[in-house]
């Protein structure tokens, strides 16, 4: 006798959940994957999936856009924001990852890190 089948069947709802659930709070691939028992490969293979069905959009390299964020000078010369914090940005990234950097990050640093975290 070969047993009860152990293979389930995801809805692409479902999948997707699992999906877009990497990254978010810093999950990986791996942790999404032992949280739902399933191997790292079956979620690579399901984003594929799912962008061939068009429920998943690709992923696009980075896009700048031109910000303007108020700054004041602190009476030590320190950059403060608006609220009279230091001045800090954060980038929210596909997946709910995110980067939080000071003001004066220099583009082609900002370009690297970017890349770094939306290909991890």
């Amino acid at each position: 006798m070969l047993g009860e089948e152990r293979r389930r069947r995801w809805s692409d709802e479902k999948k997707l959940d699992i999906v877009m659930s990497v990254g978010v709070d810093g999950a990986t691939v791996t942790e999404v994957a032992r949280r739902h028992d399933v191997t790292r490969q079956q979620i690579y293979t399901w984003r594929s999936e799912l962008r061939r069905k068009s429920l998943l959009l690709p992923s696009v390299g980075p896009v700048f856009l031109p910000v303007d964020i108020p700054v004041a000078r602190s009476p030590s010369g320190m950059h403060k924001g608006a609220d009279g914090l230091s001045a800090k940005i954060e980038l929210q990234l596909c997946c709910g990852r995110s980067l939080r950097f000071g003001r004066d990050i220099d583009t082609a640093t900002l370009t690297r890190l970017i890349r770094a975290v939306e290909t991890a």
